[in-house]
């Protein structure tokens, strides 16, 4: 299906207003970095890796709330289904504003990613009512490649309102930027999913969604698939500020070198809109994963002689060509995971994202835990992950041919 409708928001429009939406996430991931050891301290948190848990309970809000917001959005509508996730992330914000301690804080950030998982969904939903196979992922690439130039900014934004601000200032900003995007989405975006299509919400739904799901090989292999790679990237956030701030003495410079690794990804999800229409998404995502897996493994074995502290150089000659590979196959793996799926986009996209979610976090979490000073857990994760990455995609595929 394409976007013909006369009432349609216009394409550029609605990439940049999707892309704003779902960018919510990855401002309330970005922006706090540099300040979780000034937060750590003034909450009480003695031990640098549990600073992390600001970035894990985030993650593991919005997996949780997905499998919400696809039946909601089936049932009432996709608009209906945003209001309520962005007005749960306003909620989030203000408890992590007003927060006396790391508990109440931490509280506040799994609200934040419960409601962030809204919008989240319900824009692969979407996407899916307007655009289907080569054109969907396109889009997909487009919003993909718009929002991901949001992490290049994020960490300057929150360094710079450190400069002038408490941190508290931070969770002031998501709110008001929050509110500024649910405004412009109630005014110019058509709803998507006639009354005649919505389906009653009923718990039985959402597990039929799961069999469907998990008993289409296309759907569950490249759920899987997009966890594993995405699992790699979370082990990366949580674990960036300590690798530049602290291993390599950054300090204020971490942002900028933060950003450069973004623009590989956003660059990447650019190119990826070219090149997906040529050679499709599955081709894609298998080579960018080999590749990921291959370049981890060089790197990791020359980290290694140099006890897992090699020069910031390599490091980010390394970083540059394996996060463009993760900006391939972000887009990719999520609209080949949805493709056979569009008779239930809500439902599957809600199970979709809850179940790469979920694997993510877990995966992510470990990388992260494990980050000894070196960055020897984090690029052993990448190569390790991709590796299994390409196996799922590779069976999936032999499954399909049968």
């Amino acid at each position: 299906m394409t976007d013909d409708r006369s009432d349609a928001t216009p394409r550029a429009e609605f990439v940049m207003l999707m892309a704003l939406l779902i960018s919510l996430t990855a401002l309330a991931i970005d922006t706090i970095l540099p300040a979780l050891p000034e937060i750590g301290r003034d909450l009480g948190v003695y031990r640098d890796n549990d600073n992390q848990l600001m970035v894990s309970l985030l993650m593991l809000g919005m997996a949780i709330g997905q499998l919400v917001y696809g039946p909601l959005s089936d049932s009432v509508g996709r608009k209906p289904a945003v209001y309520a996730g962005v007005g749960l992330f306003l909620v989030g914000c203000l408890l992590s504003f007003f927060a006396a301690s790391f508990s109440v804080l931490l509280a506040g950030r799994l609200l934040q990613g419960a409601g962030a998982a809204g919008p989240r969904v319900v824009i692969m939903a979407l996407v899916r009512d307007q655009y289907a196979g080569r054109a969907m992922a396109r889009v997909m690439s487009f919003i993909m490649g718009v929002f991901i130039f949001v992490p290049a900014v994020a960490p300057s934004l929150g360094q710079g309102i450190l400069l002038i601000a408490h941190w508290r200032a931070i969770f002031a900003f998501f709110f008001a930027l929050a509110f500024v995007a649910v405004v412009w989405f109630a005014i110019r975006q058509p709803e998507t999913l006639p009354p005649e299509r919505r389906r009653s919400f009923a718990p039985g739904k959402l597990a039929a969604g799961f069999r469907e799901v998990c008993t289409t090989p296309v759907a569950l292999g490249y759920t899987l698939a997009a966890g594993l790679v995405f699992g790699s990237f979370i082990g990366y956030l949580n674990s960036a500020q300590q690798i530049f701030q602290i291993q390599y003495g950054l300090g204020s410079m971490f942002p900028l070198y933060f950003a450069v690794v973004a623009l590989a990804i956003g660059c990447a999800s650019i190119v990826n809109t070219k090149l997906v229409m040529r050679y499709g998404m599955r081709v894609l995502a298998d080579r960018s994963a080999l590749a990921l897996a291959g370049l981890s493994a060089v790197f990791y074995t020359a980290a290694a002689l140099s006890d897992g502290h090699p020069p910031l150089w390599s490091v980010m000659t390394y970083m540059l060509p394996a996060f463009f590979c993760i900006g391939i196959l972000f887009g990719n793996l999520n609209a080949s995971a949805m493709e056979p799926l569009g008779h239930i986009a809500g439902i599957g996209a809600a199970v979709v994202g809850s179940l790469s979610s979920l694997l993510s976090v877990a995966l992510g979490t470990v990388i992260g835990q494990a980050y000894d000073g070196t960055v020897l857990p984090l690029v052993g994760g990448f190569g390790l992950l991709a590796a299994l990455a390409v196996a799922v995609m590779r069976q999936t595929e032999t499954a399909r041919a049968k």
